[in-house]
């Protein structure tokens, strides 16, 4: 394992790190399993946004004795409402949501306690001025955070609050995807010809400038960025639903991460031992396997606009859909070519389903994706019909 400064907070992470929200919904035996290994491979960075309690028990239970051997990214601003998670800027939800934190936990600091989930330029400019960025503050005064986060997809809300001087850590959607644009050409028309197989010029490929400001601006302010999204949920490591028209390697995203500006650790998604080894694989390929040019080189690129990433950041829903898994179970039809009869049965498990969808539309206008969320449950009806 490799290990990189986390900008100018003096803090050491290392470079492949563990994104833990895959862990939810599993026993606290596979949970131990995985930060066990992952341990054992020399990663000491967490990243846990997750706020349903169990999880957070599990994983507190999982660190006991072994706290001061990882470094943790917890969010402020991830709730637990209603039994959903919730984004929340209510100060008394957001209090309480980080005081369960630290006692499922069991450790009385977060290393670096992140503001969850600000997407827009009216958000950061509504947090300056309000009780969570005081409590925030207050928080990094009294030793119980060691530095100040923030997490985001979008680049021109994180560079203002980077200007700042506020954020010391940048979570950041971060991969080739993501990056690269070809010039003048809209995103979900690229999207939308590549899933229907028309063949297009896709090699003048630019920095969207907005990105590469950000770069400069963390490099500027000395500013780490943890990376999130780095397989674009995986879609960018399988040939039948990667824009690319081919597959990328874990290694190849991983690589193409870390050679980003301000880039101090990739925050990969692990359930299982063996995933956790398939990530530190890396360090025993060569240069060439790791190498994510020769993708990049030929190939054109699309950004996440209308694309759902499962990233349940539309919650709640007034129905308690879990809308991720819907999409999920939707695009194995559509995007691997599944046949519908075989992902029923794992649709139907689901609590509730798309069918007691309302149509009120206050998830789209969460969605840092620009995901047609109602439309998407309207089609997952279609395909799967109606639980008897």
């Amino acid at each position: 394992m490799k290990y990189r400064n986390l900008g100018r907070t003096g803090i050491t992470v290392s470079e492949i790190s563990l994104g833990c929200e895959h862990l939810q919904g599993k026993e606290y035996e596979t949970v131990k399993s995985v930060i066990d290994a992952a341990i054992e491979e020399g990663i000491n960075f967490l990243d846990i946004f997750m706020s349903e309690p169990k999880v957070r028990t599990n994983i507190g239970k999982a660190l006991e004795g072994r706290r001061k051997d990882v470094i943790i990214q917890g969010h402020i601003g991830a709730c637990w409402v209603n039994g959903q998670y919730k984004v929340s800027r209510d100060i008394k939800e957001c209090t309480e949501a980080f005081e369960d934190l630290l006692k499922r936990l069991q450790t009385d600091y977060i290393d670096v306690g992140f503001i969850h989930f600000v997407d827009k330029e009216t958000d950061w400019d509504t947090l300056l001025e309000s009780e969570i960025m005081k409590y925030v503050l207050s928080l990094k005064e009294k030793g119980v955070i060691r530095a100040i986060g923030m997490s985001s997809h979008d680049p021109v809300t994180a560079k203002k609050a980077i200007e700042t001087g506020i954020i010391d850590v940048l979570m950041f959607s971060l991969n080739p995807a993501y990056d690269l644009v070809p010039k003048e050409r809209d995103m979900t028309e690229i999207f939308n010809e590549v899933i229907e197989g028309k063949k297009q010029d896709y090699s003048a490929l630019t920095l969207e400038n907005a990105r590469a400001e950000l770069y400069r601006a963390c490099e500027e302010k000395g500013v780490a960025i943890t990376v999130m999204k780095s397989l674009a949920m995986g879609t960018l490591l399988s040939e039948k639903r990667s824009p690319l028209g081919v597959a990328m390697t874990e290694a190849q995203c991983i690589n193409y991460a870390l050679t980003r500006p301000s880039v101090a650790a990739v925050m990969v998604g692990m359930q299982k031992p063996c995933e956790v080894k398939s990530a530190v694989e890396y360090y025993k390929l060569s240069d060439e396997e790791r190498d994510h040019s020769r993708v990049l080189g030929s190939l054109g690129m699309f950004n996440a606009s209308g694309r759902c990433m499962y990233c349940n950041h539309c919650l709640p829903c007034p129905s308690m859909i879990d809308i991720a898994s819907v999409n999920k179970y939707l695009d194995l039809v559509e995007l691997d070519g599944r046949p519908a009869q075989s992902v029923k049965a794992h649709y139907f498990a689901l609590e509730r389903t798309a069918d007691e969808c309302i149509g009120c539309g206050i998830c789209e206008k969460r969605c840092p994706f620009n995901v047609k969320i109602v439309e998407r449950m309207g089609k997952a009806v279609k395909m799967f019909g109606i639980k008897e």
